[in-house]
């Protein structure tokens, strides 16, 4: 069996990952997963959004929310490092008062990164999320909810930024496809998911 991305986190040494080429890319599917979540699914994650390295959305137009280390054990311990998908939800409150619009505390789609990010060489292990959403402001400090539903692919190194960059937009993609399939699809109603305060979904 693989090692968990807790067991990998534990390494003196980041192990190496395999690097993106073009028949890969070609060979990737438009939808992952069965027709239905199948264990470890569906992996329930929460914590305050913290601040990480800010290349998402300047490096790669793609701005990331980062969960505290302490809050992504329920899945590093169950799963390998990869990219994943599912749907997540960022709380309009902070310190007690409502601080985002309803628009950006709405359950939205969701691609998450379980990883050290070969690309960039990162040390710890990290939990980035990219909601699909333009939100008005960030919404670092802000509770963020997440029902993390399957698996896209395994980390991977790249040649270059704008390789990176292809693959997270296919990643992307794919995550939408993926949860269109009405077995998915009703987990944007799951009850992790606060939306007593929503006047529409």
């Amino acid at each position: 069996m693989a090692e968990t991305a807790a067991e990998v986190a534990q390494l003196d040494e980041r192990p190496s990952a395999p690097v993106r080429t073009d028949t890969s890319r070609v060979a990737r599917p438009d939808i992952a997963g069965p027709d239905t979540p199948e264990h470890p699914f569906p992996i329930i994650l929460s914590g305050a959004v913290q601040r990480g390295f800010g290349r998402g959305g300047k490096d790669l137009g793609c701005p990331t929310a980062n969960f505290p280390d302490e809050s992504i054990l329920p899945m590093s311990s169950v799963t390998q490092t990869g990219v994943y998908f599912g749907y997540a939800q960022v709380s309009r409150e902070k310190d007690g008062k409502i601080v985002l619009p309803e628009e950006d505390a709405k359950v939205l789609p969701m691609v998450m990164s379980l990883g050290r990010n070969p690309f960039y060489k990162n040390k710890m292990l990290t939990a980035e999320i990219h909601l699909m959403h333009d939100f008005q402001s960030d919404f670092y400090g802000h509770e963020m909810k997440a029902v993390v539903l399957g698996y896209i692919r395994p980390q991977l190194d790249y040649i270059s930024r704008e390789a990176l960059i292809e693959d997270i937009e296919t990643d992307k993609r794919v995550a939408l496809k993926s949860l269109a399939r009405p077995g998915y699809e009703k987990f944007k109603a799951d009850p992790s998911f606060d939306t007593t305060n929503l006047s529409r979904l």
